[in-house]
């Protein structure tokens, strides 16, 4: 397989760890779109959406996200990227699409561990765990359209890589309601 990967879900699911040890299994590039974006725009993502408010982070988003996609390239998202339709759809047509899916819990605990407030602004200002509720119960059908396949992000991440090679050893990745026992 030569298509690039795409890795996306909710923030704090590990796409950037998880990423960089897929990329090494699969001696592929590593690319992180909010990294990209930031060295391009000379900014933070927080200094990005207080200057330009989330509509011109998004814009960016997508453009980003358009110029690093190449083969051979595991390419890890910013968790909102499945926000417009037009990232979805670019997605799934040009590469292999994996949803990071954790619980809620999970998530919280990342991010109250590892804040990173500069490249994780607050979405609604509301406590960790909340917000994260809120934002992963509005997202996950989105996550869930876009994927070809989901994992369990909970796990250890050389268990996360290996249910992904496991997935893309099975073949084309079928969509993600066809997997649904890698949620298991």
């Amino acid at each position: 397989m030569t298509q690039p990967i795409f890795l996306i879900g909710a923030r704090g699911c590990g796409k950037t760890t998880i990423g960089r040890r897929l990329s090494e299994a699969c001696q592929y590039q590593f690319i992180d779109t909010d990294q990209i974006l930031q060295q391009r725009a000379q900014m933070t993502v927080a200094d990005i959406v207080a200057n330009e408010g989330w509509s011109g982070f998004r814009a960016r988003e997508t453009q980003t996200l358009q110029t690093v996609t190449a083969a051979q390239h595991v390419i890890a998202t910013g968790g909102g990227i499945i926000l417009a339709p037009v990232n979805r759809e670019f997605m799934r047509q040009n590469g292999v699409v994996i949803y990071l899916k954790a619980p809620v819990s999970v998530l919280a605990g990342r991010l109250e561990a590892f804040p990173e407030e500069s490249q994780r602004p607050t979405l609604t200002g509301k406590p960790i765990a909340e917000e994260v509720r809120e934002v992963l119960a509005q997202r996950d059908a989105l996550y869930r359209e876009a994927a070809h396949t989901i994992v369990d992000a909970a796990n250890e991440p050389d268990e996360v890589v290996t249910q992904i090679l496991a997935a893309l050893a099975d073949g084309s990745p079928q969509p993600a309601r066809a997997n649904s026992a890698l949620l298991r």
